[in-house]
């Protein structure tokens, strides 16, 4: 099995995605099951409704718990780096994407918040992979998923404040 990636969190978010798993493990695990045994009284399973949305709920939670599980077993927790020019995880970049100016994160999209509007990209995605290391005024180019060529200039590189 494939060694888990170390994911750097900031304290804050640490603590957030504790508090939903802990939710998500207890409260919502009662919660569900209630709504599972109310659609299961209402009699035929084939045909209810309430009973199969409730199941694919609980089976989307259970996914959560893990994914969650497992980020917080391997998160590296505190202060990004500070930032000396090189991309790395926890920085958030300045570049131009095929000539347009873009501002996103490279981490895990756990770090930010639900009213975040920045954009986040994970170190193993083809921009994430294709500009880690890189300094400030390097330009790379990845193969999209599309199989398009895309050019990437880095302008600036600074650590990610919450």
């Amino acid at each position: 099995m494939a060694e888990a990636q170390e994911t750097w969190l900031t304290q804050e978010a640490f603590d957030r995605r504790t508090a939903e798993l802990e939710q998500l493990s207890g409260e919502g695990r009662i919660e569900i099951a209630k709504k599972i045994e109310s659609a299961r009284e209402e009699g035929d399973l084939k045909e209810n409704g309430g009973y199969h949305a409730a199941k694919e709920e609980q089976g989307k939670m259970e996914a959560r718990i893990r994914v969650l599980t497992e980020l917080l077993r391997h998160a590296k927790v505190g202060e990004a780096p500070e930032s000396d020019g090189v991309v790395g995880s926890g920085s958030v970049i300045t570049a131009r994407i095929l000539g347009d100016k873009s501002v996103f994160l490279l981490g895990s999209r756990e770090i930010v918040g639900e009213d975040s509007d920045l954009d986040v990209y994970s170190e193993g995605s083809p921009l994430g992979g294709a500009i880690m290391g890189h300094r400030v005024g390097d330009t790379v180019t990845y193969t999209a998923p599309n199989g398009k060529e895309i050019s990437v200039e880095i302008d600036k590189v600074e650590a990610y404040v919450a």
